[in-house]
């Protein structure tokens, strides 16, 4: 079965296509008409029978296959008994910085390789409203089968791109009108007072939030790149925050004073 080759990265990279997994997933392949076929196990189709009856509707085929093959097509430690063969989204970086409206935001990660923090951040960045998720350097490939999982059908909601070039990517946002603020345990600035300032860089039209890798942050070449750095403190006794929960909070951040200039704050700009 060519969908079970699917798994793997250079067999997704070489046929521009994916498997989502799930019904958030599966679900939102096909409200975008990207899903090509689905795979479901016998409980899989009585499961997920509404969206067995959306595919259906589509036109697009299900095939019912053993909880073996469906174990296979499986990324995860427990199936969730549908699987769908999709075309890969159709974005690249231009395409995203182009279409950013005055206002904007967006997530960045760099060198991020755990597919569950990617996905985790792009579910978030799709819930806090931004307009796009960059995946920099090292960073896993967004359409592995944990990290779709993980945005519970995000992925499908705003632009998600890959780019290899770090220096070259935040040099394009800045180009742009970005300002980069960069997350560091060493940042000059407290999330927690940012917004205070008279002229707070969150205030900024548009805004580029920058992670780092799980275990090493963000690199001095990235960080010399930034306008602000960031620092999330810590109150308590933590040592610190998942990568995940600390973009949450930046990206709620800007979100924030989205919905202050929405309700005419004064010092704040309507988007």
């Amino acid at each position: 079965m060519s969908a079970l080759k699917l798994v793997k990265a250079g067999e997704r990279r070489k046929t521009a296509k994916f498997l989502a997994e799930g019904s958030n997933a599966v679900g939102g392949a096909l409200e975008n008409g990207l899903a090509i076929e689905l795979f479901s196990s016998a409980e899989g189709l009585v499961k997920h029978a509404k969206v067995i009856s959306d595919a259906r509707r589509a036109a697009v085929p299900v095939w019912q296959v053993s909880d073996r093959v469906a174990q296979a097509l499986s990324e995860t430690v427990t199936p969730q008994g549908i699987v769908a063969v999709c075309h890969q989204p159709v974005h690249s970086l231009a395409s995203l910085l182009d279409a950013l409206p005055a206002e904007a935001f967006v997530a960045v990660l760099i060198d991020v390789n755990d597919p569950g923090n990617a996905g985790a951040i792009i579910r978030v960045a799709d819930a806090a409203g931004a307009h796009g998720v960059i995946l920099v350097g090292d960073a896993v490939d967004p359409c592995n089968g944990k990290a779709i999982r993980a945005s519970a059908g995000s992925f499908f909601h705003l632009p998600v791109v890959r780019e290899r070039d770090t220096s070259a990517v935040l040099r394009q946002l800045r180009d742009h009108g970005c300002m980069l603020l960069a997350t560091t345990a060493e940042g000059e600035e407290s999330l927690t007072r940012l917004a205070q300032r008279e002229t707070s860089p969150v205030q900024a039209g548009r805004v580029a939030w920058i992670f780092g890798n799980e275990a090493h942050g963000l690199s001095a070449t990235a960080l010399a790149q930034a306008d602000v750095k960031v620092r999330i403190p810590i109150f308590g006794q933590a040592e610190s925050l998942n990568l995940a929960t600390a973009a949450a909070l930046c990206l709620y951040e800007s979100a924030r004073m989205f919905e202050l200039r929405a309700n005419g704050q004064p010092g704040h700009r309507l988007p």
